[in-house]
């Protein structure tokens, strides 16, 4: 299977048009990443998305990582329509203001 790579995406562009009270933030910089677990029948993505403003780009890397994970059901759908998309949390966050965070997880 040819996964997406790590590429630029839009659609943590698209996050204020799609979740209400988010606005529209200048991103300095965006990395989506999947990675094929195939002995656990998974892929695995995730986003690093910064800025410089004084505001957190959480909600962006969120959505990043849910449309990339749509898009690779939608690629492989045809195959198996039973795929589930799991497990999308937040690992790190840093500035804005509440600070710093990381998950214990």
């Amino acid at each position: 299977m040819a996964l997406p790579g790590s590429r630029r995406y839009k659609q943590q562009k698209k996050t204020s048009d799609l979740i209400p009270l988010c606005h529209p933030l200048a991103l300095t910089r965006v990395a989506i990443e999947f990675d094929l677990l195939e002995a656990d029948n998974e892929v695995r993505c995730t986003a690093t998305v910064e800025n410089y403003g004084k505001t957190g780009v959480e909600m962006e890397a969120l959505t990043a990582v849910s449309i990339g994970l749509l898009t690779i059901y939608d690629m492989c759908k045809a195959v198996d329509r039973g795929m589930s998309i799991q497990g999308i949390t937040l690992k790190e966050k840093r500035g804005g203001k509440s600070g710093t965070w990381v998950s214990e997880s």
